[in-house]
């Protein structure tokens, strides 16, 4: 099969869909990498690396897609994309249908394959191509949350751990998920008290074990999330539903109860958010203010720390991709059903049901099309 890896172009984006290691896999089972100049850089790859793996570099996008049987990227295509992917042909990418009825539009009319990272899904329930890139923003919401409380940026002006005599920061965290346990971890290392609240009681219990003593464990509901946030320095917003529009845990009436110049980051903003005045913003320009709450939702955060993202996603994608490239896409769903839980669309048909539902497309499941 022939593997297309173009340059991402979403702003600031700077990861890249394989490693030189992703391409000498594929060549070791004679399939074919195609990756556009340059496509590594921000990622610290240089072309070189590539063709050294056994890639064979193009110039433009153009010339990827044209190509490629099976189109690897990082991030959603944009609409500038659009037109250059092929009908039959596989895009493999992390997509978050649920928050665009624009790209899910587009993959529907350009009769593609969507087979979607973040709904990749084993039979435990893991997600295994989005938990290193939850991880990363996870680690990344809590030092993000530190830095912002300060004053010149917007801030409360309370610092993180605090010091001896003066409280540290309270920080919220929404949702007990990968997110919202590694922003805890590095929240409550720095010295604040922490808050984690999650409506899984065995989940909360797991988080018992391992958390530190400056985190506190809460069932999550209207009553407890509205106490909390009224005097939270910080709230990270971690809630996920796999594949679908992420809940609306915060409220907009919730935000005006939060305190002034608190701050809020929405690690669920690629798909829609869970605060209801999130909206969603770039590394350029990251934050805004809404309620005197200063607000972070920028939709591709790993995109900061690159070459480990870059890497640690790489690791977890080339299996599935191999699996798929060596067997074909129908082959590979039969055969690992994380795979199938993966098809978003099909030729114009939605088959991820979370998808159809939030649209009001008809649901098509995969296995019953012609």
């Amino acid at each position: 099969m022939n593997i297309g890896i173009p340059k991402e172009i979403k702003n600031s984006e700077n990861r890249v869909a394989i490693t030189p290691a992703g391409v000498n896999a594929f060549s070791q089972k004679d399939h074919k990498v195609f990756v556009q100049k340059t496509a590594g850089n921000g990622s610290g790859i240089t072309d070189q690396e590539y063709i050294d793996a056994g890639a064979i570099i193009l110039d433009t996008p153009e010339e990827v897609f044209s190509q490629a049987e099976m189109i690897m990227k990082v991030k959603e295509p944009l609409p500038s994309e659009y037109e250059l992917v092929k009908s039959n042909q596989i895009i493999f990418t992390y997509f978050h249908f649920a928050a665009s009825r624009s790209l899910t539009q587009a993959m529907i009319d350009r009769q593609s394959i969507c087979i979607a990272y973040e709904t990749i899904e084993t039979k435990n329930g893991e997600l295994p191509l989005l938990a290193p890139m939850s991880e990363v923003a996870g680690k990344m919401a809590g030092h993000i949350a530190a830095y912002y409380l300060a004053l010149p940026l917007g801030g409360r002006g309370v610092l993180m751990g605090g010091v001896p005599g003066v409280k540290p920061a309270k920080v919220v965290v929404i949702g007990g998920g990968t997110v919202g346990t590694q922003a805890a971890k590095v929240a409550a290392g720095i010295g604040a008290n922490v808050t984690i609240l999650d409506i899984n009681l065995d989940r909360l219990k797991y988080l018992d074990d391992i958390m530190p003593k400056n985190v506190t464990l809460l069932f999550s509901n209207q009553h407890n999330v509205t106490k909390e946030i009224k005097e939270a320095d910080a709230v990270i917003g971690a809630a996920l539903i796999p594949g679908a529009a992420a809940p609306k845990v915060l409220t907009e009436k919730m935000v005006q109860m939060m305190p002034k110049n608190s701050f809020i980051v929405d690690v669920a903003i690629d798909q829609g958010g869970c605060i209801q005045t999130s909206k969603p913003t770039s590394h350029n320009k990251p934050t805004y203010k809404v309620y005197d709450v200063l607000h972070y939702c920028v939709t591709n955060m790993p995109g900061a720390f690159p070459r480990t993202s870059t890497f640690a996603l790489t690791n977890v994608t080339i299996p599935y991709a191999l699996a798929i490239a060596n067997n074909g896409y129908q082959k590979a769903a039969s055969s690992n059903k994380a795979i199938a839980k993966g098809l978003n669309i099909i030729k114009g048909k939605v088959t991820y049901k979370p998808v159809a539902d939030v649209f009001g497309f008809n649901y098509n499941p995969w296995n019953e099309l012609e």
